[in-house]
């Protein structure tokens, strides 16, 4: 699933209403409220307006002051008076037309599983997400500036709206004494448990009759992990924890006694828990049998310690035991140069990220794959750095952070010009803004040629330390240098491009390229191409070259009947790849000869 930021149609008509329509008098909410932070007298006047003249007129309202307080250069001001217009503009969605969104935008994205029930979110009522939440919580939600700030931070077009808020409704008056300590605790829930998991989740290689892949109660792990906390169960403070660090420790797939059994006899230190991984003692026999799927009645914690397995249950020992004892924990999973190996990341002594636990150097492994629970897709190569970085709780992200909103604002107002300064300023605050990027270059798509090249160099130059970033502005350059005819220097750019990558580690940067050239290469063509790529950008990849590119190559000779081509094919892999006898690599070669044979 490759998740996209999609266009909001209610978005867009907010922002015409905002340019177009004339005031409502029942909503002449001063022009001067905008140049100081909401009070909560005007917070109260504000939930008074939206229940006698409805939500999206007020939000209408908030968002054309906050764009004065912004062009007043109050931006502070303008900052906190958005986020009441969010929430307003949110709190007036239909719950029906929120979740009749949010399935579309999975289905677009790849995202729709079996286990997510359609239905009933199609049931959903034609009445505001505001009737979800008390007075007392709207009121809460929006006063609170530093919540509103982390919620609009983390909420993405995958979140089903309506479960997000009730489920922290329901938080609440769980224990609402607690609550308020554990803000961020229930916001990572919520953004968590308002879908189901995909059945691939954590990991493949255990049935659903052992692993049945589901979240436990939401109000049930909010007062486990509160008590947890309290009870000193916990490496981490997790009321000092923001909720895109806790969204890694809510996703629990074993049940509450595992949990505690793990805050009993998983006692590793913060600085030593790699070790949690090998504690799990490893089974050669089962990888001499090829026997990769766990073969036991039972795959609980207790039951892996005892019986050993291989690096997935490895990993996944490591994690659910980390998560029990409250740290952010995520399963990895990459291909090295001989076969494939699952590892374990933590948030480890100091907040610092550890992405490598149990991760076998020698074997050159590219980045690994793991999940984001929040949404059920892949988690990007950028986000797992920008984990390990944390520059996004610091002052100078969330400065960029206020005129990205509103170089959003005026992209959807059409206002080109203001989006770009606003968008230039996000950039100048935090240079690892890509959106606040993304909006620059959007702002800028009617410039001439050469202009919007030197933009897009500049992105690509100011994010060259994470290659899926740096690639996405590259390959733009090169489009755009193409369709001016200069195709030598699109070429430069895309071979340069490939060997920063080599030269970083990041050898899977050169097997994208390759997938890309042989998906347009005709039939004809296909030995004579694959055999260039393979000794290009093959040579040190391993099994991770053979996944992506090789097998799908051969399984499409095979299909065509092309069986001698797809015999070339292996033997030259086997020449460059050169892999190890009896390794998992070489085992899939032998049978993909004898299906060509």
């Amino acid at each position: 699933m490759r998740l996209i930021r999609p266009c909001s149609c209610r978005w867009l008509v907010l922002c015409l209403f905002i340019a177009h329509a004339k005031a409502d008098p029942a909503l002449l909410i001063p022009d001067d409220w905008f140049t100081r932070v909401p009070t909560a007298e005007r917070i109260k006047a504000v939930q008074a307006a939206a229940a006698s003249d409805g939500w999206t007129p007020v939000a209408v309202r908030l968002f054309a002051g906050s764009i004065r307080a912004y062009e007043l250069r109050q931006d502070d001001a303008a900052s906190a008076w958005y986020l009441v217009a969010r929430w307003c503009d949110l709190l007036g969605k239909p719950q029906s037309m929120a979740g009749r969104q949010w399935l579309e935008t999975l289905g677009k994205a790849g995202g729709l599983h079996a286990n997510i029930d359609q239905a009933q979110i199609a049931a959903l009522p034609n009445e505001p997400i505001a009737r979800l939440l008390t007075a007392e919580t709207g009121a809460w939600l929006l006063g609170d500036r530093a919540f509103s700030e982390t919620f609009f931070n983390l909420v993405t077009p995958y979140d089903c709206l309506p479960r997000v808020m009730a489920i922290l409704q329901a938080l609440l008056e769980t224990d609402a004494r607690r609550f308020a300590t554990y803000t961020q605790l229930a916001l990572a829930i919520a953004l968590v448990y308002d879908a189901p998991p995909p059945s691939h989740w954590p990991h493949w290689q255990v049935s659903t009759k052992v692993l049945p892949r589901r979240l436990p109660p939401p109000g049930e792990i909010f007062k486990f992990l509160m008590d947890s906390d309290q009870a000193g169960a916990t490496l981490h403070k997790l009321a000092t924890l923001p909720a895109g660090d806790l969204k890694f420790v809510v996703d629990c797939s074993v049940g509450f006694p595992e949990l505690i059994w793990a805050q009993r006899s998983v006692k590793f230190p913060l600085v030593n828990l790699v070790k949690s991984y090998e504690a799990i003692r490893y089974r050669n026999d089962r990888i001499e049998a090829q026997d990769y799927i766990w073969p036991g009645e039972r795959y609980d914690l207790p039951t892996i310690h005892g019986e050993g397995g291989i690096c997935v249950d490895q990993a996944y020992f490591a994690t659910q035991a980390g998560k029990a004892r409250g740290v952010p924990t995520l399963l990895f999973s990459g291909a090295g140069r001989d076969g494939r190996h699952a590892w374990f990341g933590y948030l480890g002594t100091g907040q610092k990220w550890v992405l490598d636990a149990g991760r076998y150097e020698e074997q050159r492994y590219v980045t690994g794959v793991t999940l984001d629970p929040q949404t059920w897709a892949s988690l990007s190569d950028h986000e797992l750095v920008f984990l390990s970085e944390g520059f996004r709780r610091l002052p100078p992200y969330r400065q960029s952070r206020q005129h990205q909103v509103f170089a959003e604002l005026y992209l959807r107002l059409k206002q080109k010009p203001a989006a770009a300064t606003a968008a230039r300023k996000a950039v100048n605050y935090e240079r690892r803004n890509v959106e606040a990027w993304e909006l620059l270059v959007a702002a800028s798509d009617e410039a001439p040629p050469r202009p919007r090249e030197a933009l897009l160099r500049e992105a690509a130059q100011a994010l060259q330390r994470y290659p899926d970033l740096n690639g996405r502005f590259v390959r733009d350059l090169a489009t755009s240098l193409r369709e001016r005819g200069e195709a030598s220097a699109a070429e430069f750019e895309e071979r340069s491009l490939v060997r920063r990558g080599q030269t970083g580690g990041r050898s899977d940067v050169g097997i994208d390229h390759a997938v890309t050239v042989m998906a347009g290469t005709a039939p004809a063509d296909q030995v004579r191409v694959y055999r260039q790529l393979l000794q290009q950008y093959g040579r040190d990849t391993g099994i991770d070259f053979y996944d992506r590119v090789t097998a799908p190559l051969i399984e499409q000779m095979i299909t065509a009947k092309r069986k001698g081509e797809a015999l070339q094919v292996i033997f030259q892999t086997r020449a460059v790849l050169k892999p190890e006898l009896g390794s998992q690599f070489d085992r899939e070669l032998d049978e993909l000869a004898a299906k060509a044979k």
